[in-house]
């Protein structure tokens, strides 16, 4: 008499089947545990700070924070939790944690990761947490946005594959990448990557609903171009974004001026056209930008007193005539305008520390 099939059972490797003439095992096999375009932060429903692209885009200030250093090259948690402190106080609604000015370029990706969930743990509920999860990388991009958005940070910031440029369609691919995962802006600083990401690039990432803008540092003809086509664009430059909010359309600006003084950022972002105030920045913006970014904002907030000096190679403070150049512009503009409480100072070569190693 043959066997009928009773029931099946599904073992690792194997079918189990059974008959009226008892049990059989069938070897089959195993699938693989992947699945295409599968990333685990944006499948879970148990992520408290979901964020969607357009609590992104509402925002007119960003600060690109500075991350401070002990004497051994360590993160000093406590300067950087004052300091994002002292930017909620002013009224900044956003930090890019571990960008440029935040020196990301100089973290391992642990200790990128480690400071993003940080300061979601300790001023999520306060302030937006956007996270420099870019690489030249497109697997290290994906790898570390997945982690970002793990540990709860809000937005992603991607910049273009640089050194190793790739083409238009390259381009695309690894934007497409990443623009799953979450609310993202992309980052287009052609002056360090040494490509421009040109608007057809832009246009056809804007279809993705996690698209939440873009950080323009091309010029304010380039940031109109994307307004007056609906793509959400925050100035890049800090001596251009008064004229980018207010006659270019401009969303806003992700600063490194509003380290220093985020209380007059804010009044530029919010109070309407203020050519004044402009004006009043613009010798302090100039001594920012005189070397490259982020050396003379390490050099300020050192003489503020609100970070120890001691700087990660290969950055190093600017020289004495500089540090005193911004001892008078800290006079002009008001002691009171800037963070901290300490009368600023010159400092001594011999007060900064180097570290090459940490």
């Amino acid at each position: 008499m043959s066997s009928s099939i009773i029931g099946r059972c599904h073992f690792y490797g194997f079918d189990s089947i059974e008959t009226n003439s008892g049990r059989t095992a069938r070897w089959r096999f195993p699938r693989a545990a992947v699945i295409p375009s599968f990333h685990l932060p944006m499948r879970s429903y148990e992520v408290k700070n979901r964020t969607f692209a357009d609590d992104i885009k509402s925002l007119r200030l960003v600060t690109a924070i500075k991350t401070p250093y002990l004497p051994d090259g360590r993160f000093d948690l406590e300067a950087y939790d004052a300091l994002v402190n002292l930017q909620i106080e002013n009224g900044v609604e956003g930090v890019i944690v571990g960008g440029t000015t935040g020196e990301g370029q100089l973290m391992s990706w642990d200790e990128h990761i480690m400071l993003i969930g940080h300061t979601i743990n300790c001023f999520g509920g306060s302030i937006k947490v956007i996270g420099n999860t870019g690489s030249n990388s497109t697997r290290e991009a994906i790898h570390a946005t997945e982690q970002g958005f793990a540990v709860g940070m809000h937005a992603a910031l991607h910049i273009n594959p640089y050194y190793g440029k790739t083409s238009i369609e390259g381009l695309i691919s690894h934007f497409d990448s990443v623009l799953p995962m979450g609310p993202t802006i992309i980052y287009n600083v052609p002056s360090r990557t040494g490509q421009d990401i040109p608007p057809r690039v832009m246009q056809t990432l804007a279809k993705s609903p996690n698209l939440a803008g873009v950080k323009e540092c091309v010029g304010n003809d380039r940031v109109e171009q994307y307004t007056s086509n609906g793509i959400v664009v925050w100035s890049g430059n800090d001596d251009e974004c008064h004229d980018s909010r207010w006659d270019h359309g401009a969303a806003g600006v992700i600063s490194v001026t509003s380290n220093l003084v985020p209380g007059l950022m804010r009044e530029l972002m919010f109070g309407g056209r203020n050519p004044a105030l402009n004006s009043k920045l613009m010798p302090l913006v100039k001594w920012l930008f005189h070397e490259p970014n982020p050396i003379a904002v390490n050099t300020a907030l050192a003489q503020l007193g609100v970070v120890r000096s001691v700087f990660r190679l290969p950055y190093v403070p600017l020289t004495k005539a500089k540090r005193e150049e911004f001892v008078k512009i800290v006079e002009e503009i008001g002691r009171e305008n800037f963070i901290g409480e300490r009368d600023v100072q010159v400092l001594d070569d011999n007060d900064f520390v180097l570290v090459g190693r940490y």
